[in-house]
Parts: structure tokens; C-alpha cells; sequence
């Protein structure tokens, strides 16, 4: 059975900083960031392929970073510029199959896409 262990999360002040990191028993093809705040449905946060090739939800372009080192099979978020909108748990997912999208494969950034999941880490932003 396929595990992802999240961790990093922590309370910051808004503006501040975090890294949070997600080690897998297995590199697959996608691997992603979700998060779920208070009361909200989960969404995607930001994906990355085995290429290198990564996509990010508006809310946090320019501010998150998503990266992978696929020889230490982990997964990682920096975050920067947080905001109190921020605060939620987030989870790591991996999946091992992309969508063709006629042309090319890519990685989707819907819960449905990722067979596997971590427990998730919680990220508090302080006003």
C-alpha cells in the first residue's frame, strides 16, 4: 500500500514563510498539493509532473512553489507571502496515470486524479 507522509506545517504571522514536505513509498507520474480550510471543500493547490512541469491554482501563483526530488521519492511546498486565507490542512497526493488532453499528458488538479493520499499537515496563518 502506497504511503505519503506530510509534514512542515506549523502557526505563522501572514507574510511569513513555510516549507512543507511530503515523502512517498513510490514516485508516480503526478504529484500534488491540496488543501481543505475550515468549512471549504478540498482544492487543489498545485501539481507537478515527473518532468518537472508544474501548474498552480490563481489564489496562490506567484506566492507557492511546488517541487519533487524523484531520487529521494519526496514532494515539496515552499510558501511564501502567506495570507490568513491561507490557514487549512494541506495533503499531499500522488497519482500514477495523467490526462490526454489530445496532444500531450498533464496532471489534473481535481481530488478524483490522485489514487493516494497523506494524513495532511496543518498550515495557520496569523492576521
Amino acid at each position: 500500500q502506497e504511503q505519503l507522509a506530510e509534514s512542515g506545517g506549523d502557526t505563522v504571522q501572514a507574510g511569513g514563510s513555510l516549507k512543507l514536505s511530503c515523502v512517498a513509498s513510490v514516485n508516480t507520474y503526478c504529484m500534488a498539493w491540496f488543501r481543505q480550510g475550515p468549512g471549504t471543500e478540498r482544492e487543489g493547490v498545485a501539481v507537478i509532473d515527473s518532468y518537472g512541469v508544474t501548474s498552480y491554482a490563481d489564489s496562490v501563483k506567484g506566492r507557492f512553489t511546488i517541487s519533487r526530488d524523484k531520487s529521494k521519492n519526496s514532494l515539496y511546498l515552499q510558501m511564501n507571502s502567506l495570507k490568513p486565507e491561507d490557514t487549512a490542512m494541506y495533503y499531499c497526493a500522488a497519482g500514477r496515470v495523467g490526462r490526454w488532453n489530445g496532444s500531450s499528458w498533464y496532471c489534473g488538479g481535481t481530488s478524483d486524479d490522485y489514487e493516494y493520499w497523506g494524513q495532511g499537515t496543518q498550515v495557520t496563518v496569523s492576521s
